[in-house]
């Protein structure tokens, strides 16, 4: 059998990295780049119509309990501005199953850009934060994920300009920098389950940038690339900085499908995906063209860019995360507090309103559950400090 393209340069990597222990840089063959425009109009990838396998139930019209679980601020230095969330799949040393972690931008002063902890927060109301860390590594902690392989932490430090990994103890473990330069949001890509079920998979981290409008990944086991990489291009930035920086700003993962990275641009306000998104191994792999809906690939054939949707009622979104069902849930944080729910197809289910000041408030959302009946999900309100869910 013969793989054509970059998939047979892939096969080769994998083959070398099996054979020994350092680390491999794939070479892809060449093949024409191509721009992928989008699929379908008035926003959406495809017509509104019902898609087989797509489930059209909204689920953030079921979410009808606000629950708020407790405050984020550092017991210790007084750390606030809650942002990202995740939360444990496994119970691994210093970690449950459930349990939250939340990232706090702000210092004790209020300064943004300027936190250094991550909070843990038992899944149940009334929980008082401890801290799982505190790090100037983490500076201007911006986001946070919790490998489903291994429990171990991955936090981004927008003013340290880095990635960094802990244990699940809150130990101090691998850092990742350049071409990161304002490290925003990050997901895990990571085979779901304990480790010593994935076999040879590739666990990748993917971080977006909000100064470069870049998206960066990295493999943080013994498989796939370790270097940091800038694989994604060309998302538009605000060039603004603190609480008020947009770019590429919600990123997260389906592992289903070989892999499809989501991420919301906070500019443009559209959501795109990425198929295929582990087997982005080489510069500038994708570069996406000045709008946010069309994309320049060089291996079409292995992956490119699809746009979802792009326009109202998205408005400056932040956070994204993603239903156990497959839809999206968005946070148009800069615009209203306002939660938007599509399918992966670009229909938009629901949209609600979940804080009715006119500061900007939800940075961080998570979704949990394994059915459209159990879904739940958090989410940060730095309005007050707090961690929040939403329960049917």
């Amino acid at each position: 059998m013969t793989f054509p393209g970059k998939f047979a340069a892939l096969l080769v990597g994998y083959a070398v990295l099996a054979a020994c222990s350092g680390s491999h840089t794939a070479v892809p063959l060449s093949e024409p780049a191509v721009e992928r425009a989008p699929l379908g109009v008035n926003g959406s990838a495809v017509d509104n119509a019902e898609v087989p396998g797509i489930d059209n139930t909204s689920i953030l019209k079921k979410l009808k309990k606000d629950i708020i679980i407790g405050s984020t601020v550092d017991p210790t230095n007084g750390d606030k501005g809650p942002r990202g969330i995740s939360v444990a799949a496994l119970s691994y040393g210093g970690l449950r199953k459930g349990q939250v972690l939340v990232c706090n931008f702000e210092n004790s002063s209020g300064e943004a850009g300027k936190g250094t902890t991550i909070e843990k927060l038992d899944p149940k109301p009334g929980s008082k934060p401890t801290t799982f860390v505190q790090s100037t590594q983490i500076e201007g902690c911006s986001d946070v994920s919790i490998s489903p392989a291994s429990d171990d932490v991955y936090a981004s430090g927008s003013l340290s300009h880095q990635v960094v990994q802990f244990t699940q103890d809150g130990k101090l473990g691998d850092t990742w920098g350049k071409p990161l330069v304002v490290p925003f949001s990050l997901t895990d890509a990571a085979c779901t389950g304990h480790a010593s079920f994935c076999g040879y998979s590739a666990e990748y981290i993917f971080a977006s940038d909000s100064k470069t409008g870049g998206i960066v990944s990295f493999s943080v086991n013994y498989y796939g690339n370790p270097k940091p990489l800038e694989v994604i291009a060309g998302f538009a930035v605000n060039k603004e900085s603190g609480w008020a920086a947009l770019g590429p700003s919600g990123v997260a993962f389906r592992s289903k499908n070989k892999g499809t990275l989501y991420v919301a641009d906070g500019v443009d306000n559209t959501i795109v995906s990425f198929n295929n998104a582990t087997e982005l191994l080489v510069p500038d792999e994708i570069v996406v063209q000045k709008g946010g809906k069309t994309f320049k690939c060089k291996y079409p054939k292995t992956t490119c860019g699809t746009l979802i949707y792009s326009g109202s009622p998205l408005n400056g979104p932040v956070a994204m995360t993603l239903l156990p069902n497959g839809n999206i849930i968005a946070a148009n944080t800069l615009g209203g507090n306002m939660l938007v729910e599509l399918t992966p197809t670009g229909k938009v289910l629901a949209t609600k309103v979940v804080d009715s000041s006119k500061v900007a408030g939800v940075y961080g959302i998570r979704a949990i559950g394994t059915n459209d009946n159990n879904t739940a999900l958090y989410y940060t309100d730095t309005n007050d400090n707090s961690l929040h869910k939403l329960e049917q």
